[in-house]
């Protein structure tokens, strides 16, 4: 069977004729923070009215949700925000996959983001799916790249060079057995995208690590139906791999675990206080169910160990 590197095989995957992204709706396969609960679209739409104010409140203020899924957060910030500034946005959804019928039409959807946006981009779970390549070090320590068949059975293939290799000495060094996913295509996808900024903030939150905390035998995997699977490169699954923040950023940026960003723009998991029950009770509820998911949103455990990556440009960072 034809056998290619990861990145190729998880590009035609994920993205090719018939894609995994293309054809299928990622909340029927995993949630983000958007499909837990409204709290993250209206903590995002506190820090657009930040950008903005950093700004200046300019006549036209950008939104560009990037790695949009079918619409569900930048549909959730246009909801939330104040209708003053509400007025001011130009909605941007990036995504692959054709426009959902149904969408807001203000909601501009597009393949890439716009060029000389003022305002904030924000990448949720995007990084994570940008394919990468896989590699493996042998049993003398060199680093080989991991080749696959569609069907998933792999092997070691020549050894890693060039610009690759040189990226794995500096962030992801390979002991023996060990393996790495050589991020180098995030680093320039996520510079891309900042780069279409004009002024403002971007944003990139997904999972990942640093030198300090790199898994030592990567985090390639699959997803199917809410349940994780193997990773097999025949469009059947999402094909994910956690992110190596520390080689994304550069100086001045903000790194920061989701439970303390989120907490910063007003998302609470404290339980409501008692009184409320007897003075209110259907309040009570109300504010009994909002936490509930505030601590699913911050649990250091789950997705508040999310990392958050902010890029200021050209404003003071709001975060």
């Amino acid at each position: 069977m034809r056998e290619t590197g990861w990145r190729a095989a998880a590009e035609r995957a994920l993205y090719g004729p018939g894609g995994f992204f293309l054809r299928e709706a990622p909340v029927a396969h995993f949630r983000t923070s958007a499909h837990v609960s409204p709290l993250f679209a209206q903590a995002v739409a506190r820090l657009l009215t930040r950008v903005d104010e950093a700004l200046g409140r300019p006549a036209e203020l950008a939104f560009t949700d990037l790695g949009a899924g079918r619409g569900e957060l930048v549909r959730g910030v246009l909801r939330a925000l104040p209708e003053g500034v509400c007025a001011r946005v130009r909605a941007y959804a990036v995504e692959r996959a054709a426009r959902p019928s149904g969408l807001d039409g203000r909601i501009t959807w597009c393949a890439r983001p716009p060029e000389g946006a003022v305002g904030l981009l924000f990448a949720n779970e995007w990084l994570d799916n940008v394919p990468v390549d896989v590699a493996e070090a042998d049993g003398d320590g060199v680093a080989r790249r991991v080749l696959v068949t569609r069907g998933g059975r792999e092997r070691l293939g020549e050894p890693v060079d060039g610009e690759d290799a040189a990226w794995l000495r500096r962030w992801w060094p390979l002991a023996p057995g060990g393996r790495a996913e050589i991020g180098r295509p995030r680093d320039a996808a996520w510079a891309g995208a900042v780069a279409s900024l004009a002024r403002g903030l971007a944003v990139a939150v997904d999972y990942g690590h640093t030198r300090e905390t790199r898994p030592p035998l990567g985090t390639l995997t699959g997803y199917r139906a809410g349940r994780q699977v193997a990773p097999v490169p025949d469009g059947s699954c999402d094909l994910t791999a956690h992110v190596a923040f520390d080689a994304c950023a550069a100086p001045g940026d903000v790194l920061l675990p989701q439970r303390d960003a989120l907490r910063a723009l007003g998302v609470d998991g404290g339980r409501p206080p008692l009184a409320l029950a007897s003075a209110d009770p259907p309040a009570y509820v109300r504010a009994l169910a909002a936490a509930g998911e505030a601590a699913e949103l911050t649990d250091a455990a789950g997705l508040g160990g999310f990392t958050w990556l902010a890029r200021p440009v050209g404003i003071a960072s709001p975060l």
